[in-house]
């Protein structure tokens, strides 16, 4: 389970006048999703911090755990009843 949601989610920001309201680090024009692509592009968290200095290695992780924590969304299928 996921430790101290409030404070993750804390350091994620959404407002309409920034990035067109997507998930941001600290009202920053930095998306969440940008993060995760430099990670899942073999960027180590250093070279995230060197390329981007506004950035904290606490804003690298709570966009990972949100990252988990969307992916962790429950999925119902419905049957489709014939009649």
């Amino acid at each position: 389970m996921i430790e101290n949601t409030k404070v993750i989610l804390g350091r994620i920001t959404f407002n309409p006048e920034i990035m067109g309201g997507r998930a941001c680090i600290r009202g920053m024009r930095i998306t969440v999703a940008l993060v995760l692509k430099l990670l899942a592009s073999d960027m180590t968290i250093d070279e995230i911090l060197t390329e981007y200095p506004d950035l904290e290695l606490e804003d690298i992780q709570a966009s990972l755990n949100y990252a988990a924590l969307l992916a962790d969304e429950k999925v119902y299928s419905f049957e489709e009843k014939v009649a």
